[in-house]
């Protein structure tokens, strides 16, 4: 929040495609803040059937964007639906473009395996 304001700095729209139907999953991530001695960069997940919304936090902004960005790519790699293999963002099996740290690295898959395993 930024004076009673939630600030979206970015946003990425991944989709779930089971047969011929499609919904969309989409990402937003807020701006962070300094918040009781720390700093907190919210982050919403659209799943389909539920809205997760959920925080990384660190010493400095910088340090809580980069463990929100790792939470978000754990929280896919995790999800039911990467392993049914129906999430996609550019194509399936491609990753989703979210680093996960080092002890996930084994769940990347295609560009995000190339890039970050």
């Amino acid at each position: 929040m930024f004076n009673g304001e939630i600030i979206i700095i970015a946003e990425r729209s991944l989709s779930i495609q089971a047969g011929t139907d499609t919904k969309e999953c989409k990402i937003s991530i807020s701006a962070p803040k300094f918040s009781e001695g720390m700093w907190i960069c919210r982050y919403t997940i659209g799943w389909p059937d539920a809205v997760r919304d959920s925080f990384g936090a660190g010493v400095n902004s910088v340090q809580a964007i980069h463990l929100t960005l790792q939470k978000i790519g754990i929280e896919l790699y995790g999800s039911a639906y990467h392993k049914a293999g129906i999430l996609v963002f550019e194509k399936p099996g491609d990753g989703y473009g979210f680093p996960i740290p080092k002890n996930g690295r084994y769940l990347l898959v295609g560009a995000d395996k190339t890039f970050e395993g």
